[in-house]
């Protein structure tokens, strides 16, 4: 049982997977003895992915079900797919995932697919692609949005991620790091990764309480390239670590997780900001993202790579180009700390303060997942079909916070809480 043996460094790379799973389940998903749960992973991820199923089926899961993806049949559709496929997606899918929810099901992702597996591959056919699959998923993304049910994801070493990550090193060797790095991130290193996680859970909530108290109306940041200040929704409510679901279930969403966030102004949103890492989304990578806001809204976007992924992203929808979420992260992380550049956002942005185009956290507003799309967007959340989380946080980055009054607080100095 987790918590009752402690595991060191000496402990098999089975063991440790094994332990990761039962973390997954029983601290990250709070999956309930009864409860249905829906997992989406890769072939890659089957290891991984067999075992999460067994402990979730341990813990009195009704049934697990688990949607599999192969990246050899993704790319045989840009190859072979007449263009018209690529404004379709599998809505019966989305729809019965939405149905599955509403029903009571948990939530579960294993990240760690190929970062740049549609790089090479036409960017218009990618972006509708996307778009299709946005549109297609909405409604239950919705309910994972709000929070309404408990839901997790964690990572699974795969060969491609791990020869993205660590190119210089063999296949066998590169997979190896990469494995530690998700143990030791994830704290399954840790003689009791239990009573680790509620720490660190403790930490974040506690952070998360003292932005509370201040009440900031916004938010100035200054760095290489970013000179940029961002207005915060009326009644936010910064969050960090673990929530409590809509079916009263205590999930933590992200593992690893570092951040504490909240949700901006939609349209309190000015000056220019540049990433401070590549952005890996659905496949291709978009590298030296450099943006200017105006009122809200980017009206100027370029990228030294994937510029054509990037404009046509903002392009999904106008809330697209306005942002849904604001996250703090010290450049101490231990995901920072580690000094590797995983290329996946699930690390990446627990790396460094960042912000996300796109939908916002309704759960991030006061009494936010009790009201209407029209009350939500006069406190100034967004609305939109994508939620892309992009790093601008560096130990170059000072940030702010800007009273009701207008007064200039230290918040962050290079990287780190003030």
């Amino acid at each position: 049982m987790i918590g009752t043996e402690a595991i060191t460094q000496q402990s098999t790379h089975e063991q440790k997977l094994d332990l990761l799973a039962e973390v997954a389940v029983k601290v990250g998903l709070g999956l309930q003895s009864g409860q249905e749960l829906l997992m989406t992973a890769s072939l890659d991820a089957l290891p991984l992915g067999r075992r999460i199923t067994e402990q979730a089926y341990r813990a009195g899961a009704s049934l697990v079900t688990t949607l599999y993806s192969d990246d050899a049949a993704t790319l045989m559709r840009y190859q072979f797919a007449p263009d018209s496929s690529f404004d379709h997606a599998a809505k019966w899918l989305y729809d019965g995932m939405g149905a599955a929810f509403k029903s009571g099901a948990a939530r579960l992702a294993i990240a760690g697919g190929n970062p740049s597996l549609l790089s090479n591959q036409d960017p218009a056919k990618v972006g509708r692609a996307n778009r299709a699959v946005s549109e297609a998923y909405r409604p239950a993304l919705e309910l994972i949005t709000r929070h309404a049910i408990n839901w997790t994801i964690v990572a699974s070493a795969t060969p491609a991620w791990a020869a993205a990550t660590f190119p210089d090193d063999a296949p066998e060797v590169a997979l190896a790091k990469l494995w530690d790095a998700i143990f030791q991130t994830t704290r399954i290193n840790s003689d009791d990764p239990v009573a680790a996680w509620k720490t660190h859970d403790a930490d974040l909530h506690r952070r998360a309480a003292l932005l509370n108290e201040k009440r900031y109306a916004a938010l100035q940041y200054r760095g290489p390239g970013t000179d940029f200040r961002l207005g915060l929704a009326d009644d936010h409510l910064w969050l960090g670590g673990g929530t409590t679901a809509g079916n009263g279930l205590y999930c933590i969403p992200n593992m690893p997780t570092e951040e504490v966030f909240t949700t901006p102004h939609k349209d309190r949103a000015d000056g220019t900001v540049t990433a401070t890492k590549p952005l890996s989304h659905q496949g291709t990578m978009i590298e030296g993202i450099h943006v200017r806001f105006e009122k809200g809204r980017i009206v100027e976007a370029r990228a030294s790579r994937g510029q054509e992924v990037l404009q046509r992203l903002i392009d999904t929808d106008d809330g697209a180009r306005r942002l849904g979420e604001v996250a703090l992260v010290p450049h101490s992380s231990p995901i920072a700390a580690s000094g590797i550049l995983f290329l996946n956002t699930l690390f990446d942005e627990n790396a460094a303060s960042h912000i996300a185009l796109g939908q916002a956290y309704s759960s991030c507003l006061r009494e936010g997942d009790k009201l209407t799309p029209e009350q939500l967007a006069a406190k100034g959340a967004n609305d939109s079909l994508i939620h892309v989380d992009w790093m601008i946080g560096s130990g170059e980055l000072d940030i702010d916070g800007i009273t009701a009054a207008g007064v200039a607080e230290p918040l962050m100095r290079q990287g780190e809480w003030a």
